[in-house]
């Protein structure tokens, strides 16, 4: 059995593994609850959700917004005590017996926990829309030329909303191995395109990509190699505003 978590796994990725006879399941936890909160049920799971709560502990949803999503929230014997020496991040994270995850998501009829991001990720468009940057970047890394991206929002003034914007770092060794050693960055280009048209055929109109950065360089990331996602955008802000003048 695998059982993956840290990061969302593509549903196809999981009923393929499935296929082959792997049992590949996705589970959520977090330091701060010793250290899971919900698991995919080997017999019945579920491929693009989180898993259903443990049996000891209480899987909430707070402020739910239109869409159905809102802050995950957790109550359980498993709970940390606190953060060491840190009253006040301490109680701003648990709150009335619950922990407060940061995540954001719904849960289903069944009882299905289903991440769609992060609190501080979000972002909400002009007409009160919420986009998650993980959704889209899961669906980015779909395409084979695709290693990592990273979809930030910028305020465009002239139409008074956000540009949703993709930072897209090619597989260059899966280019090479294309396009041979003579590989363009015209075919970059086009390759990344390729990719955001998908992503757009895909999803709601609001949610569209509207603006893709080519980043050759990986993208920096923490100890346990996660992107920092605080560094992008600065990182890209003035190759942001020089492709907005040419548009």
């Amino acid at each position: 059995m695998i059982i993956s978590g840290g990061a969302p796994v593509d549903p196809a990725v999981l009923g393929g593994l499935r296929d082959f006879g792997i049992k590949a399941i996705q589970g959520y936890g977090l330091t701060e609850c010793g250290p899971l909160v919900a698991i995919n049920p080997s017999n019945r799971p579920k491929n693009g959700s989180a898993g259903v709560g443990l049996p000891k502990g209480t899987l909430d949803i707070y402020n739910i917004k239109e869409d159905g999503t809102g802050e995950i929230r957790y109550r359980g014997e498993n709970v940390m005590l606190g953060y060491f020496k840190d009253p006040e991040q301490t109680a701003e994270a648990i709150r009335g017996g619950w922990f407060y995850t940061g995540d954001l998501g719904y849960i289903d009829k069944e009882g299905y926990l289903f991440i769609t991001g992060r609190k501080k990720n979000v972002i909400v468009n002009a007409g009160g829309k919420n986009i998650f940057p993980e959704e889209l970047e899961v669906y980015l890394g779909r395409n084979r030329f695709v290693k990592e991206a990273v979809v930030v929002g910028f305020i465009n003034n002239s139409k008074r909303d956000y540009d949703i914007v993709a930072v897209i770092h090619p597989d260059y060794d899966k280019l090479g191995e294309v396009y041979g050693d003579g590989y363009t960055d015209a075919a970059v280009e086009r390759e990344m395109e390729t990719a955001v048209e998908y992503v757009n055929s895909i999803v709601q109109s609001y949610k569209h990509i509207d603006m893709f950065i080519v980043r050759k360089e990986e993208f920096e990331k923490n100890s346990s190699r996660k992107i920092k996602r605080q560094n992008v955008a600065p990182s890209v802000i003035t190759e942001y505003k020089t492709k907005l003048a040419k548009d």
